[in-house]
């Protein structure tokens, strides 16, 4: 099996690292990966100026990925386009330090390389660790993936369909079971904080809390706080469908 991680924590995250070192039993491993942190990055791509890319020490394995100084989606694009020289079996990106949850999805580079992997037909998933502690094990995460990756590649998934892990960051006999999810609604409250710089200069930081108002129990974000690993398929056509019956009653040209 070919295997393509990527991630957008940075080639240098202790969660690629750590799953890297899980998923080398699998087969060939290559990682594509940004050179510096690019969270909520989306999935915006490099068009402005050119794209860098050199070897990279991937931790203490003796081994060597790309670094790129794009975006998560980049470094996809480039992997299946450039770098590697047959496209992968899989591509999974992360693992995230942070969860990625209902709507932020819209906003992470994690789970935008994941699309980018399924826009090209290539069955792909995001995996992330809900962040508890100031120092984050990924190694249960790891072991999940690389258990779930003996199931997962047994069975098709629809082409335009990628799957978002989320695990919560707790030891393996505290964690309540895996649940299949659909995707939460998110909001931050307090996002914008007005600052002064030590100049007198007015400037803005976004920041903000979390509030996670959506408690249906068959979400993602419900799982997560319930210490249930959440698998949510997402796929990427947002096409409101029900809406174009609506619209389609309009009679905006007569």
């Amino acid at each position: 099996m070919k295997i393509l991680i990527t991630n957008d924590d940075g080639i240098q995250a202790q969660g690629l690292i750590t799953l890297y070192k899980y998923l080398s039993e699998f087969g060939t491993v290559n990682v594509v990966a940004p050179e510096r942190e690019r969270s909520a990055i989306g999935h915006g791509i490099t068009m402005h100026k050119p794209l860098r890319v050199y070897e990279y020490p991937i931790g203490d394995t003796k081994k060597t990925g790309y670094a790129v100084s794009g975006t998560p989606a980049d470094c996809v694009k480039l992997a299946l386009e450039a770098l590697l020289p047959e496209p992968p079996d899989i591509i999974i990106s992360g693992i995230n330090w942070g969860a990625n949850l209902g709507t932020d999805v819209l906003y992470s580079g994690t789970v935008s390389a994941a699309i980018e992997g399924t826009i090209n037909g290539i069955k792909s998933m995001a995996v992330s660790l809900d962040d508890r502690r100031k120092i984050p094990d990924f190694s249960v995460a790891a072991k999940f993936v690389n258990e779930f990756l003996k199931i997962y590649i047994k069975h098709d998934m629809p082409s335009d369909t990628l799957l978002n892990i989320n695990i919560p960051d707790v030891p393996w006999n505290e964690i309540k079971g895996v649940k299949i999810t659909k995707l939460g609604r998110r909001r931050y409250i307090d996002t914008v904080e007005r600052r002064k710089d030590p100049r007198g200069r007015e400037y803005f930081w976004l920041a903000g809390r979390v509030n996670d108002h959506d408690m249906d129990p068959e979400t993602d974000t419900y799982a997560i706080k319930e210490n249930y690993i959440s698998i949510c398929p997402v796929h990427f056509d947002l096409t409101n469908y029900e809406a174009i019956k609506e619209i389609k009653t309009w009679c905006i040209i007569k």
